[in-house]
């Protein structure tokens, strides 16, 4: 028997963004005008590693349907930062699937201070997994 999973509330994505890399990443994106859903919400940080897993899983439990993790990755300014969240994540998909959640709901991905269409991409594909999981 399968398991029962926990359709998203909504179809709001959480981005992010750390400040260094992919919040100027996604910056260029708006400064190109190029668009994307509006069901998408950018957040600024310093280093996602400082978020707590509490954090994301309230994140889905208040209603946001997706959470991109928008990190520099092995070039984070800030010494085994990425390492650590990458092991936080991995412990994320576990509780999530645990809890019902499909972990395909929160993705943690490295953005460039140029990478637009990386940004666009990431984006788009969550959209696109919200809008499949809430039609199931």
């Amino acid at each position: 028997m399968a398991e029962a999973t926990i359709k998203p509330a909504t179809d709001r994505i959480l981005v992010l963004a750390t400040e260094s890399c992919a919040y100027p990443g996604a910056d260029t994106v708006g400064q190109a005008h190029m668009s994307y859903p509006a069901n998408v919400y950018v957040m600024r940080v310093p280093a996602p590693v400082l978020f707590p897993e509490q954090f994301y899983l309230r994140c889905f439990e208040k209603g946001i349907g997706g959470v991109i993790v928008m990190a520099c990755g092995t070039d984070c300014p800030y010494e085994s930062a990425y390492k650590r969240l990458a092991a936080r994540v991995d412990g994320l998909y576990r509780t999530m699937k645990g809890m019902g959640i499909d972990p395909r709901r929160l993705r943690l991905t490295s953005i460039c201070t140029v990478c637009s269409g990386a940004f666009l991409k990431e984006v788009n594909q969550m959209n696109n997994l919200l809008q499949q999981l809430r039609a199931a």
